[in-house]
């Protein structure tokens, strides 16, 4: 069973719910050693004194914030715990807001919150339910791992997750960052058209299990073949660049395509489809139901002209 990364109280009005923090995802990434080229020597990392050249035992390392060029301050890990917020061990919710109003880039990882004890099972699962009942996600503050994060707590089924958030001056301004973003422009109606056929014929349920990190599955190959001394397969290269005269027609070759995989019709033909057939369902049942009520009435005329007078009482 995975161990807690973090314990402590997620606070909300007078209300402290006990929570434990284990991680929701792991990486799959190859991880290599460094060596010499030619040998088989292993590359080391050592922390060396640079005007002495000799090596430094870790417990002796300070850290120093450069507050002029080339002067700092030392700051040693007793006066860094001195003015960490994290010895509360409490993650503060300020406010509860719309998980639409969020923008994902906000979002940095996600960890399963769960119950601190046993005995606290009832108090999560009330904060658990009444954030799904109001469709909120509840923002707060916490200190992990000498770090103070912009965290998001929203209910998922019957678990909370907790995602930590960059804080906004982490955020990088685009039109700084890029060397040009582009500017909106009216498109044209016929490769727009296509566009959204194109994404409407390529729209499909999400199904996380069908993707895979081939590139990682590629590098786990290209190990296994040299390992067994066997020749390495060279990937396809990468597609040049749409031009801009081709946009269309690549447009309509891209429709066709996805439309070959699915079968031979596009998402809006086979949305289209059934409403036809089902109009010209009606159409039918309708003319045939017709002279089947005017028999019945020409039966119900005829019965009549058949039937005797009743006497009248004299």
């Amino acid at each position: 069973m995975a161990r807690s990364i973090w314990t402590g109280v997620v606070s909300f009005g007078l209300v402290s719910v006990p929570v434990k923090v284990y991680s929701a995802t792991q990486d799959h990434d190859v991880h290599f050693h460094q060596f010499q080229e030619g040998t088989g020597d292993r590359i080391r990392n050592k922390r060396v004194n640079e005007r002495t050249g000799r090596e430094v035992d870790y417990s002796d390392i300070v850290k120093g914030a450069e507050v002029s060029d080339g002067n700092y301050v030392m700051l040693d890990a007793d006066e860094l715990d001195a003015v960490a917020p994290g010895r509360s061990r409490s993650l503060d919710i300020h406010t509860f807001v719309e998980q639409s109003e969020i923008d994902p880039i906000y979002y940095q990882k996600t960890y399963f919150l769960g119950p601190g004890s046993d005995e606290t099972v009832r108090t999560y699962a009330l904060l658990r339910d009444a954030m799904a009942d109001a469709d909120r996600v509840a923002i707060g503050t916490l200190v992990m791992r000498g770090k103070e994060y912009l965290a998001a707590i929203r209910p998922d089924k019957d678990l909370l997750v907790l995602e930590t958030m960059f804080f906004a001056d982490e955020i990088r301004d685009p039109a700084k960052e890029l060397d040009a973003v582009p500017k909106r422009a009216k498109p044209d109606k016929k490769e727009l058209q296509v566009a959204v056929q194109l994404i409407d014929s390529m729209t499909a349920p999400w199904k996380p299990e069908e993707f895979r990190d081939t590139y990682t599955d590629r590098v786990h190959e290209l190990i296994e073949a040299k390992a067994e001394g066997n020749e390495v397969t060279v990937s396809d290269e990468a597609p040049t660049a749409t031009k801009a005269i081709d946009l269309l027609e690549a447009l309509r070759a891209s429709v066709e395509a996805a439309s070959k995989r699915r079968g031979g019709k596009t998402a809006t033909t086979s949305k289209a489809a059934p409403k036809k057939k089902a109009a010209a369902a009606t159409k039918k049942s309708a003319t045939k139901k017709a002279p089947a009520k005017k028999a019945q009435a020409k039966k119900t005329a005829a019965a009549k002209k058949r039937a005797p007078a009743k006497k009248t009482a004299a």
